[in-house]
C-alpha cells in the first residue's frame, strides 16, 4: 500500500494552491467549511448537563467526509490545515470528531497567515497542538447564540408574528439602528446664514491678473460667530448693511508646517469600512473578495497564488519579514527620503498580536502588473490593501497650512490655504489631496471686494448608518469581532427587520421598531451594550485560556431563562392589529385586511383560515399597469422574494402562475410574439430561443 500524508483545508480553492506548493507524497482535500453542527428545528444542547452540546453532520458534509474516508487507510499523518482563528480550529476539532481520528501521534494542526510556498513549508515544519481554548470560545459563541436564537425567537412567533427572530449580536444592531431612526424623527432643523467674501489681491506688476479667493466671517466685535451665530436672513441682512462701504485689510498671517501620517495596515473592520466608503461594497462582499484573493487567484504562467493574507483579524501587526520587504519595494521605488519605518500598536480588546493585519503577500505583486488576472473586484480590493500596505511604513506628507485673517470694521474674516511641500505615502495613497493656494499677502495690504454673499443654512439630523458606520459603531461598542460583522449585517436585512434607502443606509421596518422596543423593554441585558461587550470580552478569556466557558453559560443563561419565563405570562401579544380596507377579496368576495408579518404588509382575506387569499401591497413602483401576457386578466405586479429580489408576476396568482425575473414592457415580439422584457436597461425577447434585441 502506498502511504501519503493527507491535508485536510476548509476550500477547494484553497486546496488547489497549497497542493502547487507540496512535493509529491503529500494529497490535499477540502472539508467544504463546518462539517457538524448544531441540529435544525430543535435546541441541540443539554443546558441541565453542563451545556453538553449535540453535533450532527448535515446532509451536504457526508458525501465530503465519505471522499476523505476512502483515503485515510492510505494516509500515515492527517494534517489539519483550516484557518487560524477559533472558526478554523474548531473546523479541525469537528474534523477529528467526524473522522474519528483517535490516534495523536497521526493528527497534526499547522496554521499559517499567508497561502505562499514559505508559509506552507515553515508551517509543515512547525506543527502544534490543537488548542482547545479556541474551540471552547468557538463552542461558547455557538451555543450562546444557539440559547438566545432559540430561546427568544418562539417567544416573538407568539407575541408579534411568526418567522420572527432574535440574536445576540443582530438585536444590538437593530436597536442602534431603530435609536438612530428615532433621534432623526425627533431633530428639528433650525437655520442659521453664513456669510463670505470673494476677495481679490490686486496685481503688484503690470500685466497681470488680480487673484481672487474667498473668506469666510469667523468674528463680530472680537466674539466668535458659533455655527448657528446668525440665525435669519434679517440678521444677515443687517451685517452686509454693516458692511457696506468696508474697507478690507489683511490683519494677521499664521503660517505653519504640518506633518499628515499613514494610517495603519487594514483590519477586517476597516477593509470593510473603506470598501464600502470608496467602492460601495458591502460587508459581506468585501469578505467574499478577500477570501478569493487569499485562498488563490490563478496568475498566468504560475498557477493559483494567494494575493493577501488572511483576512478575518483585528491586529494591526506587520511580521519582521514582511517590513523588510516593503522597505525594500519603497527604497528600490521612490528612493530613502519616501521610507519611515513604524511600528503600529493593536488597541482593540482581545486582538492578537501573533496576527498580522491584512497585507499582500508580496509587495512586488504591484496591481497594475496582475491586473488582466483579476476580476475588476477583486483588483480594486487588491489595490486598496496593497497601496494601504506600502504606504503605512512610507514618511509623512508635509503639507504648508496658511490662515489670513482680513478686518472689515468690526469685523474678522479668514481664509485658508494649504499646499504640498512633500508629498510623502500620498505618492501611493489618497494622493489626491486639493491643495487651495492663496496669494502671497502681506499684514496691512488693502483687498479688493468683488462680492458678499450671504448663504442660507439648515442643521441636519444625525446621519443613518451606512455599512461602514454601522461596523464602525459596533467595534466602538466592543459589540462583534472580525469575523461576526458582515453576517450580522445580512442577517438585519434578511429577517427584515431593516431594510436600506437610496443612499444604501439603514432604516428600521414597522417589525424591526416593534421587535427591538419589545426586547429594550422586557430583555434589556440581551441589547444591553456594555452587556453585550463583556460577554464579547469573556468569549476572548475563553481563547486565551483563562476562563473556563461553563460556568460563563450558566451564570448567563440562569437569569435569562427564568425572565423568558415570567415574560411568557406578562407580556401582552403586541401582534399588529389587521387594517380595515374596502378592496374584496377576489377568491371568495369578503372584504380584505391589512395584515403585517416578518416581510411587511399585505392584503390577506377576512375569511381567513377558510379562504387564504393574499396578494401583495402595492405601490406606485410595483404596479406596473400591464396586463399579463399569460392570461390576459390579471395585471403584472413587481413582487418580491423572501431574501427581496424582485421579479414579475400575475397579480391573480395562484390561478395564474405567470412569473419573470426580467420586467415585461405590455409589448409583443415583432418576431416571435413572445411578451418584450426591459433587462439591463435593454429591451430583448422574453423567449430564450429568439434573438430578437431592440436597437438602441
Amino acid at each position: 500500500m502506498c502511504y501519503m500524508k493527507l491535508v485536510i483545508v476548509e476550500s477547494p480553492t484553497k486546496a488547489r494552491t497549497i497542493q502547487r506548493f507540496l512535493p509529491a507524497g503529500f494529497v490535499v482535500k477540502s472539508s467544504y467549511g463546518h462539517v457538524r453542527d448544531l441540529p435544525k428545528g430543535k435546541l441541540g444542547v443539554d443546558t441541565a448537563n453542563d451545556f453538553e452540546p449535540s453535533y450532527v453532520v448535515p446532509i451536504i458534509a457526508k458525501k465530503r467526509l465519505q471522499e476523505i474516508k476512502k483515503i485515510l487507510p492510505k494516509a500515515e499523518k492527517v494534517i489539519l490545515a483550516s484557518d487560524e482563528d477559533r472558526e478554523g480550529e474548531a473546523i479541525a476539532w469537528h474534523l477529528i470528531q467526524a473522522l474519528k481520528l483517535s490516534d495523536p501521534k497521526k493528527i497534526e494542526r499547522i496554521v499559517f497567515h499567508e497561502i505562499t510556498k514559505s508559509a506552507i513549508e515553515n508551517a509543515l515544519k512547525n506543527p502544534r497542538e490543537l488548542d482547545m481554548s479556541l474551540v471552547d470560545a468557538q463552542q461558547a459563541r455557538r451555543i450562546l447564540d444557539r440559547l438566545v436564537g432559540y430561546g427568544l425567537s418562539p417567544f416573538l412567533w407568539k407575541k408579534v408574528a411568526k418567522g420572527l427572530s432574535a440574536g445576540r449580536v443582530q438585536s444590538v444592531a437593530v436597536r442602534l439602528i431603530v435609536e438612530r431612526e428615532r433621534e432623526i424623527q425627533k431633530f428639528k432643523s433650525e437655520e442659521y446664514w453664513t456669510i463670505e467674501a470673494l476677495l481679490a489681491q490686486q496685481p503688484k506688476t503690470a500685466g497681470q491678473q488680480p487673484i481672487e479667493f474667498t473668506a469666510s466671517l469667523i468674528k463680530q466685535n472680537d466674539k466668535s460667530i458659533s455655527k448657528l451665530g446668525i440665525k435669519t436672513e434679517t440678521e444677515a441682512k443687517k451685517i452686509l448693511d454693516d458692511l457696506n462701504g468696508a474697507e478690507y485689510q489683511v490683519a494677521d498671517i499664521i503660517q505653519k508646517e504640518t506633518r499628515k501620517h499613514p494610517a495603519p495596515p487594514f483590519t477586517t473592520s476597516t477593509l470593510q469600512q473603506q470598501a464600502a466608503n470608496k467602492f460601495g461594497f458591502s460587508a459581506k462582499q468585501t469578505m467574499q473578495i478577500a477570501q478569493q484573493l487569499y485562498e488563490g487567484v490563478e496568475i498566468g504562467g504560475v498557477g493559483s497564488t494567494g494575493l493577501i493574507t488572511y483576512m478575518r483579524t483585528d491586529s494591526v501587526n506587520l511580521a519582521a519579514e514582511a517590513l523588510n520587504q516593503i522597505k525594500n519595494y519603497i527604497t528600490d521605488n521612490f528612493g530613502p527620503k519616501y521610507l519611515e519605518a513604524r511600528f503600529f500598536k493593536t488597541k482593540s480588546k482581545g486582538a492578537q498580536e501573533a496576527h498580522e493585519a491584512i497585507r499582500p503577500t508580496d509587495a512586488s505583486n504591484e496591481p497594475d502588473k496582475i491586473k488582466e488576472y483579476l476580476t475588476p473586484q477583486q483588483f480594486k480590493l487588491y489595490d486598496l490593501i496593497w497601496r494601504r500596505t506600502i504606504a503605512c511604513q512610507m514618511a509623512p506628507a508635509i503639507l504648508a497650512a496658511t490662515s489670513v485673517d482680513i478686518a472689515a470694521k468690526q469685523y474678522i474674516f479668514r481664509a485658508t490655504g494649504s499646499q504640498i511641500k512633500f508629498d510623502g505615502y500620498l505618492k501611493i495613497y489618497n494622493g489626491k489631496i486639493q491643495e487651495t493656494i492663496l496669494p502671497p499677502l502681506s499684514i496691512k495690504e488693502y483687498l479688493e471686494l468683488i462680492k458678499l454673499s450671504p448663504n442660507q443654512h439648515f442643521t441636519q439630523p444625525p446621519p443613518r448608518y451606512g455599512e461602514a458606520a454601522l461596523i464602525k459603531i459596533l467595534e466602538e461598542y466592543g459589540i462583534g469581532r472580525p469575523s461576526t460583522y458582515a453576517p450580522t449585517i445580512s442577517t438585519i436585512q434578511d429577517r427584515n427587520y431593516t431594510q436600506k434607502d437610496d443612499n444604501k443606509k439603514f432604516f428600521p421596518t414597522e417589525i424591526g421598531f416593534l421587535v427591538s422596543d419589545l426586547l429594550v423593554k422586557h430583555f434589556p441585558q440581551i441589547v444591553d451594550y456594555q452587556f453585550t461587550a463583556a460577554m464579547e470580552e469573556d468569549l476572548d478569556t475563553i481563547a486565551e485560556g483563562k476562563k473556563d466557558w461553563v460556568p460563563m453559560m450558566k451564570n448567563f443563561y440562569g437569569p435569562f431563562k427564568e425572565n423568558l419565563d415570567k415574560k411568557y405570562d406578562e407580556v401582552e401579544t403586541t401582534k399588529p392589529e389587521p387594517e380595515k380596507t374596502d378592496k374584496i377579496c377576489p377568491t371568495c368576495g369578503a372584504p380584505l385586511l391589512i395584515r403585517t408579518s416578518r416581510f411587511g404588509k399585505f392584503y390577506a382575506c377576512s375569511a381567513f383560515p377558510k379562504c387564504r387569499y393574499t396578494e401583495n401591497i402595492k405601490d406606485a413602483k410595483d404596479e406596473l399597469n400591464i396586463h399579463c401576457p399569460k392570461c390576459l386578466a390579471g395585471q403584472v405586479v413587481a413582487r418580491r422574494t423572501k431574501r427581496k429580489k424582485i421579479f414579475y408576476g400575475c397579480s391573480r396568482y395562484p390561478e395564474c402562475d405567470f412569473a419573470s425575473w426580467d420586467k415585461p414592457i405590455g409589448q409583443k415580439c415583432p418576431e416571435c410574439g413572445a411578451p418584450l422584457v426591459e433587462k439591463k436597461g435593454k429591451i430583448i425577447c422574453s423567449n430564450k430561443e429568439c434573438k430578437y434585441k431592440e436597437k438602441s
